[in-house]
């Protein structure tokens, strides 16, 4: 399957959301992921054009309906206006595509449903969401696929044709020096994330704790009534939002990354983030984590604070503190060596593009995973 599609340089439209750059300039996984997959498909010799924000920086064709990413531009006041235009770039040009990778959610269901061109719906958030069902089950034609099977159980009965993993780009797999006794917390600062958990766990261990999350609006006022006040602590240390050029030495040097989170995570990009510089990741036991972690290998995975604390000791014997060479570091910090190969993420992806243009009866999931 993966030879008959490299045999045939495919024409591919990526659509990315516009609230971040492709790559984003901070932080910003779905747009990050978008540009390694994008970049990529480019290196295989395919021919991509990459619908994104204007601030985006791709080997591809770049086509943008807004001047800058979303979030950081002050002056857009409707986010959904320059979403539709992208759309509707994207549908007068559909004539030049064999196929649609969408990244926007459902926002181009009812466009896509009625494109003759074959299309595909990588979905990047949360499904859990009770008026998400009746949304799925009307749009129970287009084709979708997951970034863990996890992901997938709030709704079964999609029209799932794949399952691909996230990967990184290869330069991205080096280790860090490792020298500094902290654990790190990165991402963003929302109820859901329990920076609070990590807070907790790092200050009844006796061990400093950075922070490397963004606040968005929405959690504006939890941050400042509940997290704040624990930023005081003389162990807790929050930098704000950081760049992916710093984000290797963060992770790198951190004695190890705290991954609290008490929401069904998608994926969680920086858990392979951590393997990838040979940190080992302290996770609670939610989503995605048990498919991307392997307890005792690329970190622990715990179901509650105590069991995290008890765990932070057991991270000085860890396999990644040796700081071997970065060959060593997937095999021994993390479950599978494929979870770290954006190349081998792209041949995925090519496998269920094939299968998207093969397409099966309705209601009967083809298994196409990683």
């Amino acid at each position: 399957m993966e030879r008959l599609v490299l045999d045939r340089p495919m024409r591919i439209a990526q659509i990315a959301p516009l609230y971040e750059s492709v790559p984003p300039q901070f932080y910003g996984g779905t747009e990050r992921v978008v540009s390694y997959l994008t970049e990529e498909l480019v290196a295989m010799g395919h021919e991509v054009t990459l619908f994104a924000s204007g601030d985006s920086h791709t080997s591809a064709r770049l086509i943008s309906s807004c001047r800058r990413a979303l979030r950081l531009d002050s002056s857009c006041v409707d986010q959904l206006a320059c979403h539709y235009q992208m759309l509707e770039n994207v549908m007068e040009r559909v004539h030049e595509f064999e196929i649609l990778h969408f990244h926007v959610d459902y926002l181009h269901f009812p466009f896509s449903r009625r494109c003759a061109v074959p299309h595909l719906t990588t979905l990047h958030g949360r499904l859990n969401i009770p008026e998400l069902a009746p949304l799925y089950r009307t749009f129970m034609d287009v084709p979708l696929a997951s970034i863990s099977l996890n992901q997938r159980k709030p709704l079964p009965w999609a029209n799932w044709i794949g399952n691909v993993y996230h990967g990184l780009p290869a330069p991205a797999v080096r280790i860090a020096s490792g020298g500094k006794d902290y654990l790190a917390f990165i991402g963003r600062i929302a109820r859901e994330k329990r920076v609070d958990r990590a807070i907790e766990i790092a200050v009844k261990s006796g061990m400093p704790l950075k922070i490397a999350a963004k606040v968005d609006p929405s959690d504006r006022e939890y941050y400042e009534r509940e997290i704040k006040p624990l930023l005081h602590h003389p162990l807790v240390e929050y930098i704000g939002e950081i760049s992916e050029e710093q984000k290797t030495n963060f992770l790198g040097d951190a004695y190890a990354q705290i991954f609290p989170i008490d929401w069904p995570e998608p994926f969680g990009l920086c858990m392979i983030e951590a393997m990838s510089v040979g940190t080992p990741t302290i996770a609670f036991d939610c989503g995605s984590v048990s498919e991307v972690l392997r307890d005792g290998v690329s970190g622990y995975i715990v179901n509650d604070v105590e069991h995290a604390i008890d765990a932070v000791p057991k991270v000085a014997s860890h396999p990644a503190h040796a700081r071997r060479p970065p060959q060593g570091s997937a095999q021994r910090c993390g479950q599978r060596e494929s979870l770290l190969s954006r190349r081998r993420r792209a041949l995925k992806v090519c496998q269920v593009f094939w299968g998207v243009q093969s397409p099966v009866p309705l209601g009967r999931n083809r298994k196409i995973q990683d």
